[in-house]
């Protein structure tokens, strides 16, 4: 018979070893699981990264567009900009967990969760990159691989790679495999999300039309394809149910930070100007008469004693609930949505492109399409304005197609509350017009500003990035003329 003999230091380790189980054993939360399943996570990452864009929009996109102006805080309209941080933190931590939702859906082999996954990730990284130029894209969200200092890439790369990528999305959700399980934005729909990634490339060779020697045939073969939004019944908006946390996101604002935003005297000028029924569901009437004198009075976008803000109206009623005063349901309207992406703003892309020969389509029948489809999302009273139809509207108003800039303030109108669209596409406008407001006649340099009557190109990178990713933020810059300006020319604006 033999005798095993044992060292104490054997014993001791046995011992706290099994005793590490036990431990572990005993701290698990067997209601608690490991690891979470696409479905519970994307939710989520839709409504934090449109909540992020609808409030770039309120505060931002909106504002540098002129279609409303701030009352306070006024940095945006005195051209002053800064890195605007919170929305480089929004749009990048939603990336983190998209990152996860894609790597499930190659795993799983549900190749219309991946499709949707990548278009919901071009549409991010399109906001990123529009707002702040080079940014970390191709190892960004690569922290998994203990990659925490992702290097800046040029925006030409990145919105070459967007438009791959939103090709190679079309094949996936085009091969009707798989489900998209927990989509808050179009309910699972494969066909909308094939529409939205195709019109989504379709902004893209717009915003970069200046710089792709192709662009025309590119455009030519997505629209021929015809998978694109049609209909306003196509529209990319997510509807909130009105509780926390699918509530929109200004209504929880305090009032007086919602106040800090009103409608724009260039907006207003523009829709009286033609008696635009969209005024009263962009603005609020002041003395709250909806059906018979709808007054309202636009605030001037700048600083300084002649850039009056004094009787300004405030935005329309479905986005904010104000006590005691209308609401929305009051009119029969729902609370506004957040929008990503609708028909009207596809017609008009599709106007401009007729316009500069990329398609042989007819401009004014698209034109026309994107005023209607525009007024009938906005579910607009033709009453108070004294017009019978639309085609009473169209005919008579003064605002019928003549000139391409026609498409360029119809458009800027339509893109109310469009994230950041109504901002990149007046300074695409501006580069077009030679760095210049003098080719855009329904704006002008916003009153006052600090930056010599100049657009502001971008967004500043954030502080933090110096402190966390020193050495790519300094390349960073050096690309841009080596400082941090809000006036550097980014690809899309050289």
């Amino acid at each position: 018979m033999m005798i095993k003999k044992f060292s104490l230091t054997t014993l001791v380790s046995v011992l706290l070893f099994t005793a590490c189980e036990d431990f572990e054993d005993f701290n698990k939360n067997p209601n608690e699981p490991t690891s979470v399943t696409s479905d519970v996570l994307l939710p989520g990452v839709i409504r934090s990264s449109v909540n992020t864009t609808q409030d770039a929009s309120f505060l931002v996109g909106n504002n540098a567009a002129q279609l409303t102006a701030k009352t306070l805080r006024l940095e945006v309209d005195a051209y002053t900009w800064n890195a605007f941080p919170t929305y480089w933190e929004g749009w990048y931590n939603s990336l983190t967990d998209l990152e996860i939702i894609e790597n499930q859906a190659i795993q799983n082999n549900n190749q219309a969760l991946e499709g949707a996954s990548i278009v919901l990730r071009s549409w991010i990284f399109e906001n990123i990159t529009d707002s702040y130029g080079n940014v970390p894209y191709f190892e960004a969200t690569k922290g998994a691989e203990l990659n925490f200092t992702p290097s800046y890439d040029d925006q030409e790369a990145i919105y070459m790679d967007l438009l791959s990528e939103l090709a190679r999305a079309d094949q996936l959700l085009a091969s009707n495999s798989g489900s998209i399980e927990g989509d808050i934005l179009l309910n699972g729909d494969v066909s909308k999300w094939r529409k939205f990634g195709n019109s989504l490339r379709l902004r893209l060779l717009m915003h970069a039309s200046n710089q792709l020697s192709d662009v025309g045939s590119r455009f030519q073969s997505i629209v021929s394809e015809g998978n694109i939004i049609a209909s306003n019944n196509d529209n990319v908006t997510l509807t909130y149910t009105g509780s926390f946390p699918n509530e929109y996101p200004l209504i929880p604002l305090k009032t007086g930070d919602f106040d800090a935003v009103a409608i724009a005297n260039a907006s207003v000028n523009v829709m009286q100007g033609y008696n635009d029924p969209r005024l009263l569901r962009y603005a609020r009437p002041n003395n709250e008469d909806f059906e018979t004198d709808p007054a309202i009075i636009g605030a001037i976008n700048g600083v300084g004693e002649d850039c009056s803000k004094s009787g300004a109206s405030r935005l329309g009623v479905q986005y904010y609930n104000y006590p005691n005063l209308t609401q929305a349901s009051d009119l029969g309207l729902d609370i506004a949505e957040g929008i990503v992406i609708t028909y009207a703003e596809v017609e008009f892309l599709l106007a401009e492109a007729a316009a500069k020969g990329y398609i042989a389509d007819d401009v004014e029948t698209h034109y026309r399409n994107g005023i209607q489809s525009s007024m009938e999302y906005h579910n607009v009273d033709l009453a108070p304005f004294g017009w019978a139809s639309f085609d009473d509207f169209y005919t008579n108003s003064g605002v019928a197609y003549t000139t391409p800039t026609d498409i360029w303030e119809q458009k800027w109108l339509a893109l109310f509350f469009h994230g950041m669209e109504p901002y990149v596409e007046v300074r695409r406008w501006y580069f077009e017009s030679g760095n210049s407001f003098d080719g855009i006649p329904f704006l002008g340099a916003s009153c006052g500003n600090s930056n010599n009557d100049q657009l502001p190109l971008r967004f500043l990178y954030p502080g933090e990035e110096q402190s966390l990713n020193i050495d790519n933020y300094q390349q960073a810059v050096e690309v841009l003329g080596g400082t941090n300006s809000q006036n550097a020319t980014t690809w899309l604006v050289e």
